[in-house]
């Protein structure tokens, strides 16, 4: 198969076109503003309420990035399709974690939009995370969309789920990749990004994640030739905090 008929780039490409046309000619609110000295400036803002118009890295970064507009849905649907593109190609630098970018989706409440809205939204997100998954060449790290997708969806099942039906050689390397990325945080009970939106639950999904490691993933681990290292570490997470730290394959993190 040549890389350009790989299925998941096929309808991640469909999904961001999509998108395209989904919010071609969106804007922000007319009324909308925002502080001069911290965002941008009036002509700047008037880029917003201008439909199709593409925004350089630095305003788009500005833009989603601010959490103090007056309609944060009107936004993200103004500059949804850049964003997206750039989200995928790895052009987003987001200042801690890829999280923040979910945070602005979560912030728009996306999924209370019109179906119409809404569904190719998710479409995208579904999409993306099948791709980092299964395409050799995706430009973001898995886990890293992973955050992402749920901080934009409040939940780690449907990623979870999604996960589970892509069993072979590269979404279990990305396995792997990721609890490499996850355990030192998970060891000490906390989640292995940080959680922004007040109503997202980070224990609930610390404990989704926790429990989903220790289940199907574990098997997955062994399966896959994981380095016994991490497999031990993954296997930590399922004892009482004094017996992990007496555990003979205990790395000796330090919280």
């Amino acid at each position: 198969m040549r890389m350009a008929e790989h299925p998941a780039r096929r309808r991640l490409s469909a999904a961001l076109d999509t998108l395209s046309v989904t919010f071609q000619g969106m804007t922000a609110h007319p009324d909308e503003h925002n502080c001069e000295c911290h965002w941008g400036s009036p002509q700047e803002l008037s880029l917003l309420k201008t439909p199709d118009v593409e925004l350089d890295p630095d305003l788009l970064r500005r833009t989603w990035r601010a959490t103090d507009w007056g309609d944060h849905s009107a936004v993200l649907r103004r500059i949804l399709p850049q964003f997206a593109t750039a989200l995928v190609a790895g052009r987003v630098e987001p200042l801690f974690g890829l999280e923040e970018a979910g945070y602005s989706f979560a912030r728009a409440r996306w999924q209370q939009w019109p179906d119409e809205h809404a569904d190719p939204v998710g479409e995208f997100l579904r999409a993306w995370w099948v791709q980092s998954l299964t395409d050799p060449d995706a430009a973001v790290p898995a886990h890293q969309v992973f955050a992402m997708c749920a901080e934009a969806s409040g939940t780690v099942g449907p990623w979870l789920a999604a996960w589970d039906k892509e069993t072979g050689h590269l979404s279990d390397r990305r396995l792997a990749e990721a609890a490499a990325e996850w355990e030192y945080e998970l060891l000490g009970d906390g989640l292995p990004w940080h959680v922004d939106w007040y109503e997202h639950d980070e224990e609930e999904m610390r404990i989704e994640l926790t429990t989903w490691l220790l289940g199907p993933a574990t098997v997955r681990l062994r399966e896959s030739g994981a380095p016994a290292d991490l497999q031990h570490r993954i296997r930590l997470l399922g004892l009482p905090e004094r017996d992990r730290y007496t555990d003979p394959h205990w790395p000796g993190h330090r919280y």
